[in-house]
Formats: structure tokens, sequence, C-alpha cells
């Protein structure tokens, strides 16, 4: 059984379902929660985990009796199929409770969890936590172990797959001519987020910092990747911008938009590790509830949220948060990119820095998982 209850645990469920049936064949079978990509790996979600793609404190109470409805679902399913193991990746206010729903219906079931909370960040109690609810730890970062170690919990360092992601194949020419620009027209990546929250939050302030932009530069070029997830919503506020935007679904034109963007305005979160290993220089937005933030600030450690800026100890990709995360400024930040190649270029040469403090150049992280958890599950007699 595998659990994924948001696009960035989706793309992790689909490696790791990929790998495990490149070992096993016709001898594993997938049950669970996931996306689109999991899907296509075998795993027939019982509802859209866009359900579930909430972030912040306001927002998890309003959205609590739909959660709380979808891991019944979750339950159900587990004890309707009978899984040999569970792997709940991410997430870890959904997937914790069904940990313990899970261990309730099953308590000699093994329970994986795949991506830990960032205890080295914040909430250094949820270690303890999660060595009460699951019986190992495929983790992605490597600051994670020391924590785990001391709390008891077995785990693996994996890498994270966002690091293994290629751009070899992506092609610049093939997305310009896809959206009409030529080899030299600048060309703003604009990337909102993945959750619906985000979209309602931090995309206003994107919108306003690009009519900014166009309004200075009528030659520039906006393309919005939009992740399915949001994707009809994206669709839904681009068509009322009062200029042109491109906005692309398709997976592969997305990479090829992701070498061909001269500077990107990115929500935090997965999507700036991938911007930094195909070379774009980004400025960084988020916004969330206040009463997020004002938690949220009181428990972090880092000064940053980005995790190529917290691995170098300093700002490279400038980050604007909260009540920052206007137009005005955004707008500034990145007009600075746009105007400056020197600019750029440091910039993304700091960003791999970074990236290879990270772990850059690693093994695949979904082959080293697949073998991590096929490990475990021999050692516990689960494999034959």
């Amino acid at each position: 059984m595998l659990v994924a209850a948001e696009a960035s645990g989706d793309a992790l469920g689909a490696g790791l379902a990929k790998a495990l049936h490149a070992r096993l064949g016709n001898k594993v079978v997938f049950v669970g929660v996931g996306g689109a990509k999991m899907a296509e790996q075998g795993v027939e979600s019982p509802f859209d985990i866009a359900q579930l793609s909430i972030l912040g404190i306001l927002e998890s109470l309003k959205a609590y009796p739909r959660a709380m409805a979808r891991l019944k679902d979750t339950v159900a399913l587990a004890a309707r199929e009978k899984p040999d193991v569970a792997v709940l990746i991410d997430s870890w206010g959904f997937n914790i409770r069904l940990a313990h729903a899970l261990r309730r219906l099953d308590p000699k079931l093994p329970l994986v969890k795949y991506v830990a909370p960032q205890v080295w960040a914040y909430r250094p109690g949820r270690a303890r936590s999660l060595a009460k609810a699951v019986d190992l730890l495929l983790s992605i970062q490597p600051m994670d172990r020391p924590y785990f170690d001391a709390a008891g919990l077995e785990s693996v360092f994996v890498g994270n797959s966002a690091l293994a992601k290629r751009f070899d194949h992506a092609d610049a020419a093939r997305a310009r001519a896809a959206v009409g620009a030529s080899a030299t027209d600048p060309m703003l990546l604009v990337l909102p987020g993945s959750r619906p929250s985000e979209i309602e939050r931090v995309m206003p302030a994107f919108e306003d910092a690009v009519r900014r932009l166009k309004a200075d530069r009528p030659e520039l070029i906006v393309v919005v990747p939009a992740a399915y997830t949001v994707a009809e919503a994206v669709k839904a506020r681009v068509a009322g911008w009062p200029f042109r935007a491109h906005v692309i679904e398709d997976e592969g034109l997305k990479d090829d938009a992701f070498v061909a963007g001269d500077v990107a305005l990115a929500c935090s979160g997965t999507v700036t590790t991938e911007l930094a290993l195909a070379g774009r220089p980004m400025v960084v937005g988020y916004k969330t509830s206040a009463v997020t933030y004002a938690i949220a600030k009181r428990l972090m450690k880092p000064r940053w949220i980005t995790l190529f800026n917290i691995a170098a100890d300093k700002t490279v990709a400038p980050e604007l948060i909260q009540d920052a995360c206007e137009g005005e400024g955004l707008a500034r930040e990145v007009a600075r990119l746009l105007d400056d190649p020197a600019l750029r270029t440091r910039q993304v040469s700091e960003q791999g820095a970074a990236l290879d403090m990270m772990g850059r150049g690693m093994p695949d992280p979904s082959e080293a998982a697949a073998e991590a958890l096929l490990s475990f599950l021999r050692a516990r007699n689960v494999l034959g």
C-alpha cells in the first residue's frame, strides 16, 4: 500500500512503484492513494488527492472534516485489501493519523514513512512521535538521521528524488516555439504552487508582479507551468489577465520551459530545487494565513525556507515571504535578474554549489528507496 496526499508525494510514490515493479515484476500489486503519476504505475486512488493538498493551520482546521472522511476511506481500503506493507509518503498531518489508524487495524502490519518531518528545522518532538508510529523511515535529507537515531527509529537515507531530476532531454527551442517566442525574447516562468491554498494566497501577488513587469517590458513572454493538482484553477485565473500568458500542462513541455526561461517567479516548494537543477535563476515568494505564519516564525530554526538557501546558509535566491510577498517587491527582484545577465549567472552558479552540498549526483533515490524497503521486508520475513 502506497499513500501520497499531494503532488510531490505522488511523484515519489510513482518512482518507488516503478523501481519495485522492475525488481519484482508481477509479484507486486499496489493499492493505495495517489495522483496521476502513481495511477500510471497501477495505484488506483479511491479519491482525488487535491482534497488533501492543504497547508496552513486555518486551512487545515477548515478542511479537517473532509480530511478525516478521506482518512476513513483509506483505512477502509486497507481493511479490504489487507496489504503486506504500507508506505506513507510525506504529508505529515494526514499520514501520522493514518499510521495510528493502520496500527489499530492491524498491529502486525509493517509501516514505513517515506520523507521525514523536517525536525531539523522545527518541532524536533515529531521525531519521537514518528518513532512510536512506524517501523522504518526512508529519509531524503542527510540532516534527518541524528534526530531519528536519538528517537530509536531505524532510518535509511535514500536521497532526494528532486535532486535526481535531469534536464538533459529538455529542449529550450521546443518550448520557445510552442509559445511563439524567438530565441532572444525575454521569458519569465511563473510557478504559483501546487496546492489550492497557494493559488488563493500566492497567485494574486504573482499576478500583480507580472502586470508590473509587462507594463515596463511589453515584449516579455510569460509562461505558467501548471501543476496538475491546480491546473484548472490556474487556467481560470490566467484567462482573466489583461495580457497573453501561456499555461503549460504537458510534463515534457514543462521541462522544456524550465530550461528556456530566463528567470522564474516561484512559489516555495519542490519546484525551486527543480528550477535550480535546470539552471534557472529565480525569485521565491510565499504567503500563508497570518496565524500559521506567526506560529511558524516562532518554531522555525533556519532563516530561510528554500532548501538550497538553507544548505548554502545565505540568501542565494531572494525570498519574499508573507507581507513582503507583494507585487511591487516581487517585480523589483525579478526585474533585477532580467536586466542583469551577470547577476543571473552568479545566482545560478551559487544555486549549483548549494545543490552539490544537498547531495546532487547521488544514485537514483527511487532505486535506493526500493532496495531499502525490500531489505526491510526480507528482514521481517515478509518476502520469500
